[in-house]
């Protein structure tokens, strides 16, 4: 922490320079209220909520203090979080009987900020979010449903969004007493959502097999999307740092071995260039294209995995490469000079009001946009790790 920044290499001055003015930017013109780089939520015309993108986004700003020690990335953060988080624990727009596994993720910040700053209100906030997972709906195999609104659901993308929280306040208040639970879970995913053909994982399960999307004898969903599995890649990263301080030898060797498998499958699968497809095993789809927010996941997945000892040194190569993908294919000028982030698919889930069926159309049809912050978020996560 505190250390002198690494430059990127390959005479990228002006990347790095761009990358920096770009979250200068966004910081300037962002606050609890209006977030610049969410741009799902400003195309809606609603009030910014407690959500899993501005904790994404947060999550990058405060590595960017551990690393460069400038205050003013706490800061920042602190203003930001303080726009939800009152002097009594409570947080703006946040109700634990949403049960949406989403709204957990920013809550990650919070441990930081009680470190950094002190205030009872981000530790009382903590309680708050963890009272969610004792309730939380689960399947009949143990696992958390991803919403209350998916019963018996569970995606990928809830991985990285809850347990890396869950695992750290074991660590912190309970003396890992519900670690192997934490453990459980993931093993489930390996067991139902990992394809033995491909060593890629399904978007989404139903326990139930009940849902239109599933397969009736396996209960998946019938694609790879690539976000996905980026989301997964970095939970199993986060999951493990933290387990790292855990005595479970065997639980973390499981999870470490699901991290090399995944990390093996998915280099086989990178395009030259070093991106990866939206729909990851199916390049030669017409329609399909090389995305932005998952690549960048799996870059700083594989980055920081190489960096912890989780990885062997080889997977650096790959990381980078998916880096300096992005940035030089996808992180571009405007016309008036501000940086612009393109090729981020803007949503993507299963079921729902729109009948999301999981198929190839359905993945292909989804907006593609520039500057969102499901992109922007995990770019920002990569680039703290090339600094390292």
């Amino acid at each position: 922490m505190n250390q002198k920044p690494h430059h990127l290499c390959g005479e990228r001055a002006a990347t790095e320079q761009l990358l920096n003015e770009y979250i200068d930017y966004l910081m300037a013109h962002s606050d609890a209220e209006h977030p610049a780089w969410n741009l799902e939520m400003i195309r809606s015309g609603r009030r910014n909520k407690w959500n899993y993108i501005d904790g994404c986004m947060i999550s990058g700003i405060l590595e960017l203090f551990d690393i460069t020690g400038e205050t003013r990335y706490l800061d920042f953060a602190d203003r930001f979080l303080s726009g939800f988080v009152e002097e009594d624990g409570s947080i703006r727009t946040y109700e634990v009987e949403e049960y949406t596994l989403d709204n957990v993720n920013p809550a990650k910040n919070l441990f930081r900020l009680y470190d950094a700053t002190g205030k009872e209100k981000y530790r009382k906030a903590i309680e708050r979010v963890r009272s969610q997972l004792e309730t939380m709906p689960r399947t009949s195999e143990g696992n958390f449903w991803h919403k209350k609104i998916y019963p018996n659901q569970v995606w990928l993308d809830g991985i990285y969004m809850a347990l890396p929280f869950y695992m750290e306040y074991e660590k912190r208040y309970d003396a890992g007493k519900d670690a192997k639970d934490i453990c459980r879970q993931i093993a489930n995913v390996e067991l139902r959502m990992r394809d033995p053909k491909t060593g890629l994982y399904y978007h989404g399960y139903d326990a139930s097999r009940t849902m239109y999307w599933a397969d009736p004898v396996t209960g998946c969903s019938p694609n790879f999307w690539l976000r996905a599995e980026g989301w997964f890649i970095l939970g199993l990263v986060d999951v493990l740092e933290i387990l790292e301080t855990l005595p479970l030898p065997e639980e973390k060797q499981h999870i470490q071995h699901m991290l090399q498998d995944l990390a093996e499958t998915l280099t086989r699968y990178q395009d030259a260039g070093g991106l990866w497809y939206q729909l990851i095993a199916l390049p030669e789809v017409e329609g399909n294209y090389l995305e932005t927010s998952g690549t960048a996941l799996i870059s700083a997945a594989l980055l920081k995995a190489v960096r912890l000892g989780f990885l062997p040194e080889r997977f650096r190569a790959v990381g980078e490469k998916a880096f300096y993908g992005i940035v030089d294919q996808r992180l571009l000028k405007n016309a008036d000079g501000s940086p612009c982030v393109t090729g981020i698919c803007l949503v993507g889930g299963l079921g729902g009001e729109t009948h999301r069926d999981g198929s190839v159309r359905y993945y292909l049809s989804e907006p593609v946009v520039q500057n969102d912050a499901k992109g922007v978020g995990p770019l920002l996560l990569a680039y703290t790790e090339m600094l390292r």
